[in-house]
């Protein structure tokens, strides 16, 4: 069976957290994502994740100006990471259990890519 090294997608896009809503949707056009990795503060630090879902409900569904909103106050922090070397099985049974539809595959403490959902149903053959 395949691991998440084997069926992730890399490079990950990464956007700063004191970047504003506004250009992370640029940023997300202009690269094809749904999706950005939102980077560390500190070595030591957690990442976070922005998606298009967390924009919709927490920014426009509330009617504010993306312009106005900073990444870090609305990304999603601490993530569930899986490890590069994890059979595909595993991953998505945990996705699954904690609803998630995507992961990113960290090793050495840096992002190397990220599985979604659809990378499992087309990959993992």
């Amino acid at each position: 069976m395949a691991t998440a090294r084997e069926i992730m997608a890399s490079p990950v896009v990464v956007i700063n957290g004191m970047a504003t809503v506004a250009e992370a949707i640029e940023t997300m056009k202009s690269e094809g994502v749904r999706a950005l990795i939102v980077d560390r503060r500190e070595p030591d630090d957690a990442y976070g994740i922005l998606t298009m879902r967390d924009i919709a409900y927490l920014v426009l569904a509330v009617e504010a100006d993306p312009a106005d909103v900073l990444v870090h106050e609305i990304q999603s922090k601490p993530l569930v990471v899986v490890n590069p070397d994890l059979d595909v099985r595993y991953v998505a049974r945990l996705m699954a259990n904690l609803g998630l539809s995507r992961a990113p595959v960290i090793f050495d403490g840096k992002v190397q890519g990220i599985v979604s959902v659809s990378d499992i149903v087309t990959k993992a053959t």
